[in-house]
This record gives structure tokens, sequence and C-alpha cells, in this order.
């Protein structure tokens, strides 16, 4: 299954160790999705477009941020809920493998996107979500550019890592 972005919210992809540092500038009941080793940050619909003008606008629009955002027109795969994994199970009357629970201590080997931040029942996820009118505390909602300024850090800290750490295994 997947998830159309661009009507309800857009998606910023990170490297998942780039995104826990940027968890704090999001509420606590922010939907996060993580996919093997990348983070999914559901931002608000838009967002996507604004990015590109935002990285500039915080001088990091320069570099090579292994950054991406998915807005309208794009999709993403459904994330599973914790603890389900994506392995087939015997098929069904539809003759279709579908995914089963783990039993408990179980790992997901397949990678499949799973939810680090489920959205919440019942509860407009909308509203939650990082958007740059929410600049200067208007309203509830997360600053996105304190989201993407926190990203983009990271995600260049990493970048100089590897960077550094390919030198030194050459010298």
């Amino acid at each position: 299954m997947r998830l159309v972005t661009g009507l309800r919210f857009d998606v910023l992809d990170v490297p998942a160790e780039a995104g826990l540092p940027a968890l704090r500038h999001l509420g606590p009941a922010s939907p996060v999705a993580l996919c093997g080793e990348r983070m999914r940050l559901l931002v608000a619909a838009g967002s996507s477009e604004e990015l590109p003008g935002l990285l500039d606008w915080l001088e990091w629009g320069s570099l090579d941020l292994d950054l991406t955002a998915t807005g309208a027109g794009g999709h993403i795969e459904a994330p599973l809920p914790p603890g389900w994994a994506t392995s087939p199970v015997p098929p069904g009357p539809a003759g279709t493998p579908g995914p089963r629970p783990l039993p408990p201590g179980g790992d997901d080997s397949q990678g499949a996107a799973v939810w680090l931040r489920p959205p919440e029942p019942g509860c407009e996820v909308e509203l939650l979500l990082p958007t740059v009118s929410a600049v200067g505390g208007v309203g509830g909602a997360p600053d996105l550019v304190r989201l993407v300024d926190t990203v983009a850090t990271e995600c260049h800290r990493l970048r100089l890592l590897r960077a550094c750490a390919q030198a030194l295994a050459f010298s």
C-alpha cells in the first residue's frame, strides 16, 4: 500500500541518523516513519515546494545534502504498525500474501517502513505537522524552518564524517 503525498502531508526523507536530532523540533504526536536507514518526517502539505527556497535562505542550498522531499503527485510506502513484519502469510482467498504480526522480540528482516511515531487515531494530523506559517509561534504547529535547519545541519555533519572516515581509510 502507498500513501499519497501532497494532499494532507508532504514527507522529508533523511538518513535516520540525521533525523533523530530533528525529533526535538516535532511535537510528541507528530508522525514519523522509519524505512531501513531512512527516516520520513511528515510535514505540512506544500512544504516540499518550499524546501529549495528554504534551504537557500538558510544557506544550505549550494550543498549536496542527503535530504529529499516528496509532495504533490508523489507517494510513499505505507508504514506498517510497530511490531508487524512483511513476511508473507499463506495466500488467503484473494491469493495475495500479506503482513503478519511478529512474535515478541522479532525483527523485520526485509526493512519495510514502520511507524516510529504513528499518527494518533481520531486526531487531525494536519494540525501537528511542521509548517512555515508557524514561524514566530503562530498556532500549535511545529516550525518547519527549525526542523529543516536541524536536518540540513545533521545531513552535512554526516557527509563530513563519512568524507573524513574515507580519507583516513586511504591514508
